[in-house]
């Protein structure tokens, strides 16, 4: 058989291997540039074009950024920057501005002389929200003039043009995303507020607004926010610690440049028992750390530890104090700017550069050694937290370690409340956690016994918010969590990492009653994971199940209600035009009025059962949240309450 006719068979040839040119490749793979084509997808197109204003303020020539949600779900990013150059580009043989709006990689960014750093995510750019948009149109002004140029779907509708004479600078992006490539297509105001809030605390005396122009206040006036942070992460981590107690008055704080790399660090004690680290790189949110987040970690815990020593404050202690014992009831933020940050991590968002690790650490040492000298009382107040949390730590590793004995993957039994699934792939089993034995019963009978297991909670778990290390691993209903998930706690590092390599079921599923009760539940579930197996979320293991509000009935006609509104259309359509007929409606107040045909059919069945994922947009404000909903101090938690009524529904 000839070379030619084996090709014809395998129909493979060079003419199979595609180039992706342009922007092509941006549409064709969208996720592997904006992380996916829903929700955050969506929003992380605003971030990139406010990180080229972001740009222009970090190298002095903008201090003003104005973000607009548009009627129709497009969004305008405007600033008062130098605005893009729009000459002609001898090697592109086109304007600049096309350049930058049209090619990959291409921006000033790319030139040290012109952005010393840049923020952004990876240098994906404006061209790629360009490329995922139907519509978009930038204007610039710029040496007295206006020029202009629309694009739809990366493909300019003409060249660049002069439209008119200026006496600012600047540039406005307006971009509408396309609904060929985007789930979803609906702009979340509170999202990209907090994430502007965000910056602005990063990028100290630069003003950002946001203003939605959807909707309208009790005034008549668009909703809009304005940030403007004079003190930068000082004010973050006061922001960050507002429903907390503090254990000092100040807020430690450091602003400089150590071997050519800017750092800035706030840091403050609370009474909490919990560890709240917030690091960034180029404003960046490093979910998972890195070498900055080392650097720090070093600098902390040595120089406390040596102050601890040298005051003779640890005599009488008779065990090692570990590292995160100087972390319990830490609020903090890092921020360092890298001229070619390097990321690596599961996510793409851990710093690798290796030599950004030893000026953080002398920067925060050098800090913190100037403070404790000067503030002996809040020193000894901070190294007898330090001594109380050593003590809780040693309570807590022998409770820790009674739940790793009881691991099902070291040989042991599993939780007795639990009914396990038949199969043994964790990418196949989902376990759901459901409020409730008279719930946990149903959600048995119920079940797919293939890959779902239950496992029926008992009241109202414990608080982790409020709670020392150790009684959090000597409850019950948390040590059967543990022990269920076949995850281990511990490392030589870090006393509460978690280790979730042999995690026995993919998917963990909270299940509670539709009503206020069963919300709370939910919460407390979100916090102990949140606080304890944050790893969990970060690799998207955790769901909450959406059972029904209602069952609307006439004769054999049965169908399920997600919220009032659905329920009312249902109505409407059973009466009839012009009938008066008698519909019936029953308002599920928990899981176990289904009977378990019912809870399978509207919950638990994967072909018809809406599960919400559980993702964190902002560490940082989902911190603020959690420490709010479930801490100590009740007037913000109330205010957040009636603020958020509007929003407490269950979305199908």
């Amino acid at each position: 058989m000839s070379d030619e006719n084996i090709e014809d068979k395998t129909n493979y040839s060079a003419n199979n291997i595609q180039v992706l040119e342009g922007l092509e490749a941006v549409r064709k793979r969208p996720a592997m540039y904006i992380g996916d084509v829903g929700f955050r997808g969506l929003h992380h197109l605003v971030y990139e074009v406010i990180d080229n204003s972001i740009d222009e303020a970090l190298a002095g020539h903008c201090d003003s950024i104005q973000v607009y949600i548009e009627e129709d779900n497009s969004v305008t990013v405007v600033d008062n920057g130098r605005g893009i150059p729009t000459g002609y580009h001898d090697k592109e043989k086109r304007s600049a501005l096309e350049v930058v709006m049209t090619v990959l990689h291409a921006g000033g960014k790319f030139d040290k002389d012109t952005y010393k750093v840049s923020g952004g995510l990876h240098g994906v750019g404006v061209s790629c929200v360009n490329a995922l948009s139907i519509a978009l149109r930038v204007e610039v002004h710029r040496e007295g003039k206006i020029f202009e140029q629309e694009y739809s779907k990366g493909v300019p509708l003409y060249d660049v043009r002069e439209i008119g004479t200026s006496e600012i600078s600047g540039t406005t992006v307006t971009f509408r995303p396309d609904g060929e490539i985007f789930d979803e297509r609906i702009y979340n105001y509170e999202t990209l507020e907090n994430r502007i809030r965000e910056l602005s605390y990063l990028n100290k005396g630069i003003t950002i607004s946001i203003t939605d122009r959807r909707e309208t206040d009790e005034n008549d006036e668009f909703i809009t926010s304005t940030f403007k942070s004079e003190v930068g992460l000082k004010e973050f981590v006061s922001y960050l610690d507002s429903n907390r107690e503090q254990l000092i008055d100040d807020i430690i704080y450091m602003d400089g440049e150590k071997n050519g790399i800017p750092v800035e660090v706030a840091l403050v004690y609370n009474t909490s028992y919990s560890e709240n680290l917030h690091s960034y790189v180029n404003n960046i949110n490093t979910h998972e750390g890195g070498t900055h987040l080392q650097g720090f970690r070093r600098g902390l815990t040595s120089t406390l530890k040596k102050y601890a020593e040298e005051s003779g404050l640890l005599t009488k202690l008779k065990f090692e104090i570990a590292g995160d014992d100087f972390r319990e009831g830490l609020t903090a933020v890092i921020s360092v700017k890298v001229q070619e940050p390097q990321f690596e991590g599961q996510t793409k968002t851990k710093l690798g550069n290796r030599e950004v690790n030893a000026p953080v650490s002398q920067a925060v040492s050098e800090m913190l050694t100037n403070y404790l000298e000067e503030n002996p009382k809040d020193a000894k107040t901070i190294v007898h937290k330090v001594i109380l949390a050593a003590q809780a730590r040693n309570a807590a590793r022998k409770a820790r370690e009674m739940v790793q004995r009881k691991n099902v993957m070291s040989g042991h039994s599993l939780p007795g409340k639990l009914a396990d699934c038949a199969s043994r792939d964790p990418f196949l089993s989902e376990i759901f956690l459901v409020e409730g034995d008279s719930a946990g019963g149903t959600a048995k009978q119920g079940r797919n016994r293939e890959n779902q297991a239950i496992m029926p909670l008992r009241g109202k778990i414990l608080n982790v918010e409020k709670a020392l290390s150790y009684k959090i691993f000597e409850n019950e209903e948390i040590r059967n969590i543990y022990t269920a998930l076949g995850v281990k706690v511990g490392t030589e590092e870090d006393s509460m990492a978690l280790d979730i390599s042999k995690l026995r079921y993919h998917k963990v599923v909270i299940m509670c009653d539709a009503d206020v009760d069963g919300s709370h539940i939910e919460t407390l579930i979100l916090t102990f994971f949140f606080r304890y197996m944050k790893e969990l979320i970060d690799n998207g293991n955790i769901f909450i199940a959406t059972p029904p509000l209602y069952l609307v009935k006439k004769g054999s006609d049965h169908r399920y209600a997600w919220n009032d509104d659905q329920r009312d259309m249902m109505v409407q359509e059973m009466k009839g035009k012009g009938t008066e007929t008698s519909v019936g409606i029953q308002r599920y107040k928990g899981l176990g009025e289904m009977n378990a045909e019912q809870l399978w059919a509207t919950t638990m069945n994967p072909e018809n059962r809406t599960l919400r994922q559980i993702t964190i947009d902002s560490g940082a404000e989902a911190d603020r949240v959690f420490s709010m909903l479930m801490g100590d101090e009740v007037p913000p938690r109330r205010a957040f309450i009636e603020s958020h009524a509007k929003y407490a529904k269950i979305d199908t």
